[in-house]
């Protein structure tokens, strides 16, 4: 009879256990969290990513910013612990020496944060939009310069990111292209950030300019909306849309529409927490959900 493995008798001392899940259990619990700071977190974006990483078991919320502050704490009723608040960025992450700042504020204030936050060594996620090609070269070379990483997405929705992947492919096959995106009546930019992001990657794939056909008058002056690269991009603002974006593809006799709706907050809060581990990982800058993932 072979002899007993110490496995084996602790089997059966205390029953059929799984050593491999317990032990990887208990190394979990040791696992270091990722310390988040929230740029803008009394906001309606702001806030509902404050809940979600309370609730993430890998994250800890150790500061938040906001413009104007009336309390120096975030007034949660779900955190066991007190999270700091103040309009002074650079202050707050002293004091909380986070690993990642998240901003879903504007470009001007967006931009000024991650100034504070790169030279802190602190990695980004942005999901601000409005931000120019100048305000993004800023942000890649202060990544560069401080050997961070991060991420920066108009849209952290995953299925915002299957409509562009979609979009991309479409675009090899049609001459003919227009995008019709809709917003809340709140939203201080257009087009949306997502909509520039669409056209683009169509543009890469079609290879060239899409036809777009030309007016002999324009009764209404912007009828006919903006254009990028001969894709027609069109803005709705209206106070019963949350965001959403349709993608129109047109030949001779037929129209492909790829179309996307976000219902409420909580769709772009997987994107997020996703980007807020992938980013400690990285350096450089990461643009795009769909870059974080598998859409071969």
């Amino acid at each position: 009879m072979c002899p007993k493995t110490v496995e084996g008798v602790i089997q059966d001392l205390f029953g059929i256990i799984d050593l491999s899940d317990d032990l990887q259990q208990r190394k979990e619990k040791f696992v270091k969290s990722i310390r988040v700071v929230i740029n803008g977190a009394l906001g309606r974006m702001g806030r509902e990513i404050t809940s979600a990483v309370v609730h993430d078991p890998k994250l800890k919320l150790v500061g938040a910013v906001e413009k104007e502050v009336l309390q120096r704490s975030l007034p949660l009723s779900d955190a066991s612990y007190i999270v700091p608040l103040s309009d002074d960025i650079d202050s707050l992450l002293d004091k909380c020496a986070p690993d990642v700042l998240v901003d879903f504020t504007n470009a001007e204030v967006c931009l000024a944060a991650a100034r504070a936050a790169a030279k802190r060594h602190v990695n980004l996620v942005i999901g601000t939009t409005g931000i120019t090609e100048e305000g993004l070269a800023e942000i890649a070379e202060a990544c560069r310069g401080n050997k961070i990483g991060a991420i920066v997405a108009p849209n952290f929705s995953l299925g915002a990111a299957l409509m562009m992947r979609l979009s991309q492919i479409a675009a090899r096959f049609f001459d003919c292209a227009e995008i019709l995106e809709m917003h809340h009546d709140r939203k201080v930019d257009a087009p949306s950030g997502t909509s520039i992001a669409t056209a683009k990657v169509m543009l890469q794939a079609h290879g060239k300019p899409f036809t777009y056909p030309e007016l002999g008058k324009e009764v209404v002056k912007g009828t006919r909306g903006g254009q990028i690269g001969g894709i027609a991009i069109h803005s709705q603002r209206l106070p019963g849309f949350m965001a959403g974006q349709e993608v129109i593809f047109s030949e001779m006799g037929e129209t492909l529409k790829l179309r996307h709706e976000a219902i409420n907050r909580e769709c772009y809060m997987p994107g997020v927490l996703l980007a807020i581990k992938e980013v400690v990982k990285r350096k450089g800058v990461v643009y795009g959900l769909e870059s974080l993932l598998d859409l071969e």
